[in-house]
């Protein structure tokens, strides 16, 4: 594979447009442009998101460009997001990826967001090591949770997934029933690290296999927040750190329950994590109490590499293009592209 082949990657599947150059598998920069109006909304509002898209594709790019002291006559492949994702979002990104490439007269790529997610891993960074094939991955975002088995870098196989909502958003609606502001999964993690994770209990979904399920839980974590708000007005002060811990303590033992019946069942002990929620302090923590306890390999990103990001919308742009897997211009940006 050519290590010097340049690569833009253009990531808008959310609320984030970011912009990122890769040379090989080096980052040369890596540009996120974030979208504070949501945290007024409690959430993504997805119009909001495409018109904000839109106003940050162009300067997002341009940085991206400069930071990284090339000429766009330099770059050799375009990667974009194609889903899942925002349509709207999704869209923007897409259809700028597209112009610029046919602009340029360069290869373009369409990527699918979760697999990136995994393929972040293979990015050169001092601070990350590379998986050995074959690994499970979990990986975990406000929209998806699933544990895969990747067998090379063109070759994944989805084994488990959420039957409904993601491990993400059950962070997210837990925290905006706290009072918390969005996104609320990192400001949960924060508080947590002063609670009692067994000061509460909720209920546990009780799902067979690899698969997961995370509605009941929120529904357990918000009746019981809203029956104590009843008694006491200020429960919710009173027990901050105590509620972070639990509701923390019940969605990570949730993922680690599913990834070591993975384990069991295919034998494979070299395991990652991927996606927004891998960025959490204390799946980090308890994932390597598991690597210690079961003689397991870990690999865990780069905190800036766990959360939405073009680097790895461009690393595995660069692995499709190795493997002869280009876009056609009529290629429509899907919101829920399968794995």
């Amino acid at each position: 594979m050519n290590k010097d082949l340049i690569v833009l990657g253009i990531e808008s599947s959310c609320d984030d447009t970011s912009a990122a150059i890769l040379r090989g598998s080096t980052v040369l920069s890596n540009i996120i442009a974030n979208q504070s109006i949501h945290e007024q909304y409690g959430g993504v509002v997805p119009e909001l998101a495409s018109r904000a898209h839109q106003q940050n594709i162009i300067p997002v790019v341009d940085s991206a460009i400069k930071k990284a002291k090339i000429k766009k006559s330099d770059i050799n492949l375009i990667a974009y997001t194609k889903g899942p994702g925002l349509l709207g979002s999704l869209l923007v990104g897409s259809s700028f990826a597209k112009s610029l490439a046919l602009g340029l007269d360069i290869p373009l790529v369409s990527v699918n967001h979760m697999k990136a997610h995994i393929l972040a891993h293979f990015i050169d960074h001092k601070e990350q090591k590379k998986p050995n094939f074959p690994f499970l991955c979990l990986t975990v975002s406000g929209g998806h949770t699933q544990i895969v088995v990747v067998k090379d870098f063109n070759d994944m196989e989805m084994i488990g997934t959420t039957l409904d909502d993601a491990a993400g958003e059950a962070f997210d609606k837990s925290a905006k029933v706290l009072g918390l502001r969005y996104p609320g999964g990192p400001l949960i993690d924060k508080y947590a690290k002063n609670g009692n994770i067994n000061a509460f209990t909720f209920g546990k979904p009780k799902i067979e296999g690899l698969n997961f399920s995370f509605s009941g839980l929120k529904t357990s974590i918000l009746n019981k927040i809203n029956s104590s708000l009843m008694t006491d007005p200020n429960f919710i002060d009173k027990n901050l750190n105590n509620l972070c811990a639990s509701i923390q303590h019940s969605i990570i033992s949730i993922l680690l329950e599913k990834i070591n019946k993975a384990i069991t069942k295919t034998k494979i002990k070299n395991i990652a994590i991927a996606g927004g929620v891998s960025a959490n302090s204390y799946l980090r923590s308890e994932l390597k109490k598991l690597a210690t306890n079961k003689n397991l390999e870990i690999y865990i990103p780069k905190f800036e590499f766990c959360t939405d990001n073009a680097a790895m919308i461009a690393i595995a742009g660069k692995y499709k293009f190795s493997n002869n897997e280009f876009a056609d211009y009529s290629e429509s940006a899907s919101a829920r592209l399968t794995f």
